[in-house]
């Protein structure tokens, strides 16, 4: 209720019910209520509004946009209108449109610092930097404050990152920019640390960096407070920047001796006192060595610096801190790289390690502190550092299985550590099998008797003994690679199933059961598990490949269609999203954060995930839902896909894969190199195209389907979809080319080119070796030469007629042979084992998505030949001809008709063959048997069969689906 002696609105209470119906997603009501008020109130606009959001979010956004239009012609200037008109233009996707709003607000109400300060940020939405420092300006001669003056600097200088002609920028934004802020300073105006902030970025852009020195270290260096050592930090960038290695070095002695811990001064010292060595500088002989103190210049110097700080550490009683213990390590680095004997003087490595382990073991983080370092000891060294190492872990005696196991925390946490050091040292990697079976059954134990310190964690928390089980999977996985011992790869499931069940959180664990599952073909599980790790925002991008890289190519379209919906969410929201960030940006004047924010949004508007997703998502939703009647057509035009028209930037593509997200303590020379990222690379950008080529041609196909009439022409749909003979045929001599390059890449690689944690292989070698995309080319130039045919008819053109018969004979030749290749059993079981053939079901699914397509361009061939073939008619009737003779590209199209639905009827007999044997197949039992295992671990190892087994049944189920649904329209492409 109002207060007493407030005058409330009377509109606001009228649109009260409304604004609660929208809240509540109750559209219909919302409708209801605004029709109700606009009988009696025909002017009251805001109403308007509002039923045109209800008809927005009930699909009907023609009569939405419509409604909204008939609004902002009358350029409302009342706030209810403004705000519902912008909430309805943002979820239209339209924010050019808020900007005319208030553009219109504006010039009816020019003193208004609200709807001036609206305009400047709907600019914002949509990046018109320009027009942002204009309503800037204007917006600080009404109101002359600070703030407002400082956002059409940070526009200047937002001209000045996204102008292409970077001579513009250092000439004209950026000098301008910098004079705006001097006005400033000269009157003494400047009044926020954001200010000063946006004058440094200003002069570091402009390359004057002694003057941002001075600025840093003046009167108003004083003012950066928000950020620990935010001062010392930028003097820092810019002494590096000045190559001043004097003062960076003396700064970064001053800021250890504060903070012996920061990691980042012990680097900026050791390159600046190498690049004073180098350069032979000398102290002067009278006055301060630099601006900022002593420096050091010499080996010894740096060496007497080292032994100081050790010295302060060792004198602690306790809380000793890793930063100087490390750095002695990375200063015997730099000095042998060097070759410098002084190294000597620190100490030998294997034994400071072994104190450092000594001191800092029971904590996690040891093991990746000297991992870093573990190329300071010789091979030869190797076994003595671990056994040293085990020396200092306390463990109690061994049992009945004879292994020693620890028996509190601290002591757990010192084996593992060394445990993790003797695989990164490559000694697990050396053992025989039997020696890799025997610690695998250690690792278990350890694992095991580990999960009494953790049953007071809550289910959140991970148990302490995890990572024994982690790397028991990890040796499994090496003799399954190694062997071929499919057993090893079920026990491996087995064991990471279990350790789930103790630690549900588990990201690793999820993480490899997720890598291990798609490897296997079982797509059903890895979904559960792919949505309890809980993606969050930018991981979409950076781990999502592992999702949606296998999400259509192992049959569960469902899923997949699913899983490529909640990556794409997080892509078509960041646009949005990020101009939020950008104008909170503004509004509490985080100026070093914008230019921050515009290159994330293009990182991912250029991520390659986000263009592999995109056109998955396209092709899967065509495959799915468009059967060969003017469906097709209908589906490409609601996509906007034009043929013409390649959206993907090739040129800026962006690999956001976060390639190292499994853990992995393989030694060096097994590890994930820039060679392997480059090669994925490689063959992620080359399937990319041959999927967006396959989209776009599917495209040509779908906008040649017009009636006779409207051929021989330029043809254009709806949608503005053109699909010119010369457009047709260049995509397919891109297709053809693209293809050629993908033949020739495979070859050059072996099949298991990178490490099992590194990047997943592309389909691109599946797909060649099945034989679809070959396949699909060919199909794809069958329009091309019918195209000639309609234009020469049937009468003269017994050449090509020939040529278009041995292309319909040669695809069904084709076809038949990618038939052969489904062919084979899902789980073979040799031996009383069980080998899961993954492969064999993603030939199933290029063998759907080719009969698709063939079925399209079938399609299409019937509605060219049709027409000939009914004309041909007419005229042996007005010449009463007898002759019977059917012209060669008729009886061929017919012929291959027939073959393919022949070949149609034996692919579905074959996979329903294929779910009977998989439904009889008692797989736990038959592949545990002979192995000495648990009942615990035999009943995790046969879950994991079990979601295997039953993953493959879905994937058949609705492989055969689809492929019964493309057989049913086989009888519309008679002729």
């Amino acid at each position: 209720m109002a207060a007493r002696g407030h005058v409330q609105d009377p509109n606001d209470r009228r649109l009260r019910p409304i604004y609660d119906y929208l809240d509540n997603g109750n559209n219909k009501m919302a409708i209801q209520q605004a029709d109700k008020l606009l009988k009696k109130h025909k002017d009251l606009h805001c109403a308007k509004v509002l039923k045109a959001i209800g008809l927005q979010r009930t699909g009907k956004q023609d009569e939405a946009f419509t409604l909204a239009q008939e609004v902002a012609v009358l350029e409302p200037t009342d706030d209810n209108s403004l705000q519902a008109l912008t909430i309805l233009y943002r979820e239209m996707h339209r924010p050019e449109l808020v900007s005319k709003l208030y553009e219109a607000a504006v010039r009816k109400v020019p003193a208004s610092e609200e709807y001036h300060s609206h305009l400047f940020m709907a600019y914002a939405r949509v990046g018109e930097y320009k027009k942002m420092q204009q309503a800037g300006m204007a917006l600080y001669k009404i109101i002359p404050k600070n703030p407002y003056y400082f956002w059409s600097v940070m526009s200047l200088v937002m001209q000045a990152i996204s102008a292409r002609d970077e001579k513009l920028s250092q000439t004209m934004f950026l000098p301008l920019a910098e004079r705006m802020v001097e006005k400033m300073v000269k009157e003494e105006k400047i009044e926020a640390e954001a200010e000063v902030q946006l004058y440094f970025m200003i002069l570091e852009r402009l390359g004057k960096y002694v003057e941002a020195l001075e600025v840093v270290q003046g009167p108003l260096g004083e003012k950066l407070t928000s950020e620990l050592q935010s001062r010392e930090n930028k003097c820092m960038m810019m002494y590096r920047r000045l190559e001043r290695w004097a003062e960076c070095n003396a700064l970064s002695c001053k800021l250890l001796l504060k903070n012996p811990d920061d990691w980042q001064f012990y680097l900026l010292y050791f390159d600046s006192l190498f690049h004073l060595i180098d350069q032979s500088w000398t102290p002067p002989h009278e006055g301060a060595h630099s601006a900022e103190g002593e420096v050091h210049a010499s080996i010894s110097q740096a060496l007497s610096f080292m032994e100081d700080r050790i010295a302060t550490e060792e004198a602690k009683e306790s809380k000793h801190l890793r930063g100087p213990y490390l750095a002695r390590l990375e200063l015997i680095r730099r000095l042998r790289e060097r070759c410098c004997p002084e190294a000597q003087q620190l100490g030998e490595p294997l034994e400071l390690m072994f104190q450092f382990f000594v001191k800092f073991g029971d904590k996690p983080c040891c093991i990746t502190d000297l991992t870093i370092f573990l190329d300071l000891l010789a091979p030869d060294q190797y076994v003595q550092f671990i056994n040293r190492l085990m020396e200092a872990v306390p463990l109690c005696a061994p049992g009945e299985d004879g292994v020693a196991l620890p028996g509190d925390t601290r002591a757990l946490q010192r084996h593992l550590c060394v445990t993790q050091l003797s695989r990164s040292l490559g000694q697990q990697h050396a053992l025989n099998t039997e020696g890799k079976l025997s610690l695998i059954k250690q690792l278990k134990a350890h694992y095991r008797h580990g999960l009494q310190f953790g049953k007071s964690c809550l289910k959140t928390e991970l148990q302490f003994s995890d990572m024994y089980c982690l790397m028991a999977a990890h040796v499994f996985i090496d003799l399954w690679l190694e062997t071929g011992d499919q057993n090893m790869l079920w026990q491996c499931l087995g064991l990471l199933e279990e350790g789930l069940s103790h630690s549900s959180s588990n990201a690793q664990f999820k993480l490899l059961l997720l890598l291990l599952y798609c490897r296997l073909g079982a797509f059903e599980p890895v979904v559960d598990l792919y949505s309890s790790l809980d993606a969050k925002h930018v991981q979409h991008d950076t781990i999502g490949y592992l999702l949606t890289r296998y999400a259509e190519s192992l049959g569960q379209f469902a899923a997949a269609s699913q899983s490529c919906n909640f990556s794409l969410r997080f892509f078509h929201s960041n646009q949005k999203d990020t101009s939020e960030y950008i104008i909170q940006a503004y509004k509490y004047g985080a100026f070093e954060k914008i230019p921050e924010f515009i290159a994330f949004r293009n990182r991912l508007n250029h991520s390659l995930h986000f263009a592999q997703v995109r056109t998955e998502r396209m092709l899967l939703d065509l495959f799915l839902e468009a059967d060969i009647s003017s469906s097709l057509e209908e589906s490409v035009k609601s996509m906007s896909l034009c043929p013409e028209e390649d959206d993907i930037p090739w040129d800026s593509l962006r690999d956001n894969r976060d390639l190292t997200v499994l853990v992995s303590w393989d030694p060096k020379d097994r590890q994930l190199n820039e060679e392997h990222k480059q090669r994925s690379l490689e063959e992620d950008t080359l399937w990319l195209r041959l999927r967006s080529l396959t989209l776009r041609l599917i495209g040509c196909v779908s906008a040649l389907a017009h009636p006779p009439a409207s051929r021989n022409s330029e043809k254009t749909t709806e949608n503005g979809v053109t699909a010119k003979p010369s457009s047709l045929q260049s995509l397919l001599s891109q297709l053809e080319n693209t293809l050629n390059q993908a033949t020739q890449f495979t070859e050059k690689q072996p099949q298991h080119q990178y490490p099992f944690v590194g990047p997943v292989a592309s389909r691109l070698a599946q797909a060649l070796s099945s034989g679809c995309c070959q396949c699909q080319l060919s199909s794809l130039q069958i329009p091309l030469h019918l195209q000639e045919l309609e234009a020469t008819g049937l009468d003269e053109s017994a050449e090509l007629q020939t040529q278009i018969s041995n292309l319909f004979k040669s695809l069904a030749v084709q076809l038949q042979d990618m038939l052969e290749k489904c062919k084979g059993d899902l789980l073979e079981v040799k031996d009383s084992q069980s080998k899961p053939q993954p492969f064999l079901l993603e030939n199933h699914v290029y063998l759907v998505e080719t009969v698709c397509i063939v079925l399209w361009v079938s399609n299409y061939c019937g509605s060219v030949l049709r027409p000939l073939k009914s004309s041909l008619q007419k005229k042996k009737k007005k010449k009463k001809e007898a002759s019977t003779v059917t012209p060669p590209v008729l009886s061929a199209y017919q012929e291959f008709s027939s073959s393919l639905q022949s070949l149609l009827n034996q692919a579905l007999e074959h996979i329903k063959s294929q779910e009977i044997s998989l439904t009889a197949l008692k797989l736990g039992a038959l592949s545990l048997e002979g192995q000495t295992l648990s009942e615990a671990e035999a009943t995790f190892t046969k879950m994991a069969m079990e979601k295997v087994q039953s993953s493959y049944l879905r994937s058949l189920q609705e492989i055969g689906e689809l492929l019964k649904k493309r057989a049913d329209t086989l009888k519309s492409l008679k002729i």
